[in-house]
């Protein structure tokens, strides 16, 4: 009988591909976009379209019904609309990161308000002061109004455990050897992928991911890895 190991290595996974929403008006701003419901620029939508081609050259054969899936907050919907999956389901693990108090903030402003550097990767949205809590209301250009809240957030412990959960209902697809596509937000997918790694979730500081960029996971030799990145 073969052991575990070595039907591991020769069973063929299914890749784990994702996607970034394409530009909004606060990821060219710089302001902290969490779990505020904005939309994306036109370009961003021109970008969505551009994925959606380049995941078809990366993936000619497509994904089955049933394994795409979005963060349920529009940007992202709307992009996986646009790159060509009209019916993703909708997973609310694979939410932004809560940045709490940050929201809708540039470093910028958060240094002004707080007299101080503020690390999201090192000192985390639940350690900013209570003073930046409320609701406020911003005016986009379109004269839509965007209320923003700056609620308590997230740890990034707390974000990398929705991430796990992420992994746990796709692995059933990979490991039957179908791809699947997750449609969402720069630092939940960073943060996915050193789960899926096994690191620790502030390694993810270090995976530049840009908007309506391209990433791929996959397992080989029986180890999980990158297999592409931010293509």
């Amino acid at each position: 009988m073969q052991n575990s190991t070595m039907n591991d290595n020769a069973r063929r996974y299914g890749t784990l591909v994702l996607l970034r929403h394409g530009q909004t008006r606060w990821s060219e701003s710089g302001q902290y976009t969490g779990r505020t419901n904005i939309p994306l620029t036109d370009v961003g939508v021109r970008q969505a379209r551009d994925a959606g081609e380049r995941l078809h050259t990366l993936f000619p054969d497509g994904f089955a019904d049933g394994d795409v899936y979005s963060s349920d907050l529009r940007r992202a919907v709307t992009t996986a609309h646009e790159a060509g999956f009209a019916s993703p389901m909708l997973m609310s693990d694979l939410e932004e990161w809560d940045y709490g108090r940050a929201e809708g903030r540039t470093r910028e402003e958060l240094f002004a308000a707080l007299g101080e550097e503020w690390d999201v990767w090192a000192d985390g949205p639940t350690s900013l002061a209570a003073h930046l809590a409320g609701e406020r209301v911003e005016v986009f250009p379109d004269g839509e109004e965007i209320t923003i809240v700056n609620g308590p957030g997230e740890t990034v412990d707390d974000a990398a455990t929705r991430a796990r959960r992420v992994i746990d209902q796709v692995m059933p697809a990979l490991a039957a050897g179908r791809d699947v596509l997750c449609v969402a937000h720069a630092h939940i997918l960073r943060i996915l992928t050193t789960q899926w790694l096994g690191v620790e979730p502030r390694f993810g500081r270090h995976l530049k991911l840009d908007t309506a960029h391209i990433c791929a996971l996959s397992v080989y030799k029986g180890d999980r890895v990158i297999w592409k990145w931010n293509v």
